[in-house]
C-alpha cells in the first residue's frame, strides 16, 4: 500500500527533476569523449533518486489523511519537510526547490525575508493544491467550496503582496562609500579553459578586461577598488606562478584589490597534499591578503562519493583535479578585506543553501559568490542559479555580488533587485556600486525556526480538522 501512495508523488517528482535539472547533462558534453556514455545516467538516475523525497511525501500522506482539505494540509507538511530533508541529506541538493514558485515577481520574493524558502515551500502547496482539491469535491453548502478555496488562493498571495510591496517602499537604497566595484565576465568556453596551451591567454584575457570600461575603453581601473574575477579564473595555481603573482602586482595601483577564485595546494596533514578550490585575495605588489576554501563540494563534479567502490567501476569526477578537492575549515569565516565591509564567500553552489549562507558568529555586510556556470550551456541552469542567489540576498538583507565565468554576472541589493548585471555568454566588465547591507530580517535572525513555527501551526490545524472528521 504504501508503494501504491508513493507512486504518485514519485512520478510526479521524477518529472518535475527531468525538467527541471534536464541541464546537467550538458556538463557530460565538454569532454563527451570521456564522460558521454555517463549522460543518459546522470539525466535519469539524478531525477529517479530526487523523485524518492516526493514519493515519501505522498505515501506518509495517504496513510494519514482522507481525502478533502486534511490531505492539502498532510501533503504541505510532508512535502515541505521532504524538501528540507531533500537540502540536508548527504549535503543536500536544494535546487530548485518547491517554494521558489512564490519567487516572482520582486513583492512576492520579499516574504522570504520572514520564512525562508523551506517556509515559502509549505505555503505553495496550500496555495496551488488547497483550491483545486476543494473545487473538485461535492459542497457541503450553497458556495462554501468556491469562497473557501478563492480565499485559500488569494488571501496569503494578497498577504504576501502587501508585505513585499511595504518592504520595497521603506527600504533603503544607499551604498557603501568609496567602493567602486568592477566584475570581470571572460566568457571562456569550459571546454577550452584548461587547456594547458590556452592558460597564458586566459589569464591576460582576465588583465586586460580588469582595466577596461563595460564600454571596452581601456582607464587602468581609475575609480574602481576593487576587481572580481569569477571562479577558477586562472587555470593553474597562481601562489606558484611568480609571474602570475607579479602580473596582479603590476594591474593592481596602490590600495586596490583582487578577489579571484583560483586553485591551490595545502598540506593539511605532514606529508599529505590536497587541492583546495579557493577564494583568494591579491592587494598591490601580488601580495595575498586572505584565502578561503570552498567548505561545500559538488558531488561528482569535484568528489566523488564513496570513492573507492566508484573509482574501481571507472567513475571519476568532472573536475580535472585529480583525487578530487578538500574541505577548507568550518564554519565559513568573514573575510576582512580592506575598503570592504567583512564579506561572506561562498564559491559555486554555497550560494544554493538557505540558513548555511552565514556561520559563526560574524555577520557579514557582502557575499560575494564566485562561480563558473560555463559547464552548462546557454540553458536554464545557470539562469536557476543566479535566481537563487537573489533570494539568499532576501533571506539574510545583504547584497550579493556575483561574478560567473560566462555568466550571470551581477551585483543584487538586499531586496533582490540587480543593481548591475551582465547577460549569460556576453564577455566584458561590469562596474557597480557596492549597496549597503540591511538590517537582518527574521529569517536572518532565526533560521528555519520560522518554517519549524509554520510547521507546528499546520499541523495544529491538520489534528484538530482529522478530529473533528473522526
Amino acid at each position: 500500500r504504501l508503494l501504491r501512495l508513493a507512486g504518485p508523488g514519485w512520478w510526479f517528482g521524477f518529472g518535475y527533476f527531468a525538467f527541471g535539472l534536464f541541464w546537467v547533462g550538458e556538463a557530460f558534453l565538454v569532454e563527451s569523449e570521456r564522460f558521454l556514455w555517463a549522460l543518459p545516467f546522470a539525466v535519469t538516475l539524478l531525477p529517479a533518486g530526487l523523485a524518492l523525497f516526493f514519493g515519501s511525501a505522498t505515501a506518509v500522506t495517504g496513510s494519514i489523511s482522507r481525502p478533502g482539505l486534511e490531505r492539502v494540509l498532510a501533503l504541505a507538511i510532508t512535502l515541505s519537510v521532504a524538501e528540507w530533508l531533500r537540502g540536508h541529506v548527504l549535503t543536500g541538493f536544494p535546487w530548485n526547490t518547491l517554494g521558489y514558485a512564490l519567487t516572482m515577481p520582486l513583492v512576492l520574493m520579499q516574504s522570504a525575508s520572514l520564512i525562508g524558502i523551506y517556509g515559502l515551500t509549505l505555503m505553495v502547496v496550500l496555495i496551488c493544491a488547497g483550491p483545486a482539491v476543494l473545487l473538485a469535491q461535492p459542497s457541503s453548502g450553497s458556495g462554501n467550496n468556491g469562497a473557501l478555496a478563492f480565499a485559500i488562493a488569494a488571501l496569503p498571495l494578497l498577504v504576501m503582496a502587501f508585505y513585499g510591496t511595504m518592504r520595497l517602499y521603506v527600504m533603503p537604497e544607499a551604498t557603501v562609500p568609496g567602493v567602486r566595484l568592477r566584475l570581470v565576465q571572460p566568457s571562456i568556453p569550459q571546454r577550452e579553459k584548461w587547456l594547458p596551451e590556452n592558460q597564458r591567454r586566459i589569464f591576460f584575457d582576465h588583465i586586460e578586461l580588469s582595466k577596461q570600461r563595460p564600454d571596452g575603453q581601456s582607464d587602468e581601473m581609475v575609480g574602481v577598488t576593487h576587481v572580481i574575477w569569477p571562479e577558477a579564473a586562472m587555470p593553474f595555481r597562481p601562489l606558484q606562478s611568480p609571474d602570475a603573482l607579479a602580473a596582479i602586482g603590476d594591474m593592481l595601483p596602490a590600495g586596490k584589490f583582487l578577489l579571484s577564485g583560483g586553485l591551490r595546494t595545502v598540506e593539511p596533514t605532514p606529508g599529505v597534499l590536497e587541492a583546495r578550490n579557493s577564494l583568494m585575495v591579491f592587494g598591490s605588489g601580488g601580495t595575498v591578503e586572505a584565502v578561503y576554501d570552498k567548505i561545500h563540494l559538488v558531488p561528482f563534479g569535484e568528489y566523488l562519493p564513496m570513492k573507492s567502490v566508484l573509482s574501481a567501476i571507472g567513475l571519476e569526477q568532472l573536475a580535472r583535479e585529480r583525487g578530487g578537492f578538500g574541505v577548507g575549515p568550518h564554519p565559513r569565516p568573514v573575510l576582512k578585506i580592506a575598503g570592504l565591509p567583512p564579506v561572506g564567500p561562498l564559491i559555486c553552489y554555497e550560494a544554493i543553501f538557505p540558513a548555511a549562507i552565514v556561520q559563526g558568529a560574524g555577520r557579514p555586510g557582502v557575499l560575494v559568490n564566485l562561480t563558473n556556470d560555463g559547464w552548462f550551456g546557454n540553458l536554464t541552469g545557470p539562469r536557476q542559479h543566479m535566481h537563487q542567489a537573489r533570494v539568499r540576498a532576501v533571506e539574510e538583507g545583504l547584497p550579493v555580488v556575483r561574478a560567473a565565468n560566462n555568466g550571470i554576472s551581477g551585483v543584487i541589493a538586499p531586496s533582490g533587485r540587480f543593481v548591475a548585471f551582465l547577460a549569460l555568454n556576453k564577455k566584458g566588465s561590469l562596474d557597480a556600486d557596492l549597496p549597503q547591507a540591511v538590517e537582518p530580517p527574521l529569517y536572518a535572525r532565526l533560521g528555519d525556526v520560522t518554517y519549524a513555527i509554520m510547521l507546528l501551526i499546520i499541523s495544529g490545524i491538520f489534528i484538530a480538522i482529522r478530529q473533528k472528521s473522526r
